[in-house]
């Protein structure tokens, strides 16, 4: 008679690279052989992502009093100590370990010292998995971070910038679209910045490339969030030439203010995200922009901030992300004047809505375009601009065609389809 399964539960908090990292995680939990656990991934990129975490760690030792409870990610790595004298952790992982096999069975075995992610110096080849939960497969290339963006913590909790040899990341999308994947996601902490530490310096442009010409089958590929100063001109052309190549580019703006900009230490000024946009769109007609965007950033005044709503409108952007503020121990930002706690919110929540005014006209100058869309779980499905399609009643992984009769404010509403 066979033992019966052991459990592996795991919880992520943050970004698209830590959730390919969870699942990551979890096979290798279970091909070191761990016992039953529960597996927590953290995020440090905001005080409010800490807490979080430390909050879920907290309800499960409750929910789960018997159980084994690791912690490992970006919070753990900033935070260690913090993290280290919660006494409801049974152990920590660092972040270049918890997806090694070797490091859960030395850690099973009693015998695992924490490594910080400081030292790592190359990317680790990830289970080439879909994210559980997701239709779409997300594959890692990058990893780390080489600049020093005065707010941001994660450079140090992800250590140097790491590329995954281009061979590799073929091999992966093969692998994924052999396992029945449409629609495959490269991520990274610092995407744009792939290939730099490799042999030749390759570029991300010419990554795309590759895998568009060695994966045949694949039918979209996207790209996580990019800097736009670090585009390059490869990547451009093969905007505007590889239909597969997905019309979608979530950008790391950061603000619209060359005074704050440069208070970041971005490498970009405002003008030249202007010129981005507009190259791109002229490459690529229909393409559609996201944008992560910082209310509050210390010193900012009424003016600064109203130069960075202007920006959503120069640069057409239709998807914000908007992010209050949050100053991170450790970083340049938390020792400048600081902006009022409430002004802070209420410049995040005028950046929301207009991200919905922004959404709500994409949305109405769909109704009547007939649009391929993957269905995704939960009722919904993705149109190839990433564009939130409702599609009830379509079996998850079925890529069709169909025309927009409608929205209803967030997604689009669909009328006749056929399923391909």
């Amino acid at each position: 008679m066979n033992a019966p399964a052991r459990k592996i539960e795991v919880v992520s908090f943050g970004c698209r690279l830590n959730l390919v990292e969870s699942e990551a995680m979890r096979v290798a939990a279970e091909r070191a052989g761990t016992g039953d656990a529960i597996l927590v991934n953290t995020c440090a990129v905001t005080a409010d992502s800490v807490r979080q975490a430390r909050q879920t760690i907290r309800r499960l030792r409750r929910e789960n009093p018997h159980a084994r409870i690791v912690v490992s990610g970006c919070a753990v790595e900033t935070e260690r100590a913090r993290f280290a004298a919660m006494t409801e952790i049974d152990a920590l992982l660092g972040n270049a370990q918890k997806t090694d096999p070797a490091a859960w069975r030395a850690l099973d075995a009693g015998a695992l010292a924490f490594e910080p992610v400081a030292g790592a110096r190359r990317a680790q080849a990830l289970e080439a998995r879909a994210v559980e939960g997701h239709t779409r497969a997300f594959l890692a290339v990058q990893n780390g971070c080489d600049h020093r963006c005065t707010f941001c913590i994660i450079p140090y909790g992800r250590g140097p910038s790491r590329s995954l040899p281009a061979g590799a990341v073929v091999d992966a999308a093969r692998r994924l679209v052999d396992a029945g994947h449409k629609d495959v996601v490269l991520t990274g902490v610092d995407l744009t910045s792939w290939g730099a530490d490799l042999p030749g310096r390759p570029t991300l442009g010419r990554l795309v490339r590759q895998i568009l010409r060695h994966a045949p089958r694949l039918q979209r590929l996207r790209l996580s969030s990019l800097d736009c100063i670090e585009a390059d001109d490869e990547l451009m052309r093969a905007l505007a030439e590889e239909e597969r190549l997905a019309p979608h580019l979530h950008l790391s703006l950061q603000a619209g203010d060359d005074l704050v900009l440069k208070r970041m230490k971005r490498r970009h000024l405002r003008a030249d995200a202007v010129r981005f946009c507009a190259e791109a769109r002229r490459l690529r007609p229909d393409i559609v922009f996201g944008a992560d965007l910082i209310a509050g950033f210390p010193t900012e005044t009424d003016a600064m901030f109203e130069n960075t709503l202007r920006l959503v409108e120069d640069c057409g952007v239709t998807h914000i992300h908007a992010f209050p503020f949050s100053p991170r121990p450790g970083t340049p930002a938390a020792r400048m004047p600081q902006v009022e706690r409430a002004v802070v919110k209420a410049r995040a929540l005028r950046l929301r809505e207009q991200g919905e005014r922004r959404l709500a006209a994409h949305l109405s100058a769909q109704v009547g375009r007939t649009i391929d869309v993957l269905a995704e779980r939960g009722g919904c499905g993705r149109a190839h601009d990433f564009t939130l399609v409702a599609t009830p009643g379509v079996e998850p992984g079925a890529l069709f065609r169909a025309t927009v009769a409608g929205h209803d404010g967030a997604k689009l509403i669909l009328g006749n389809s056929a399923a391909q």
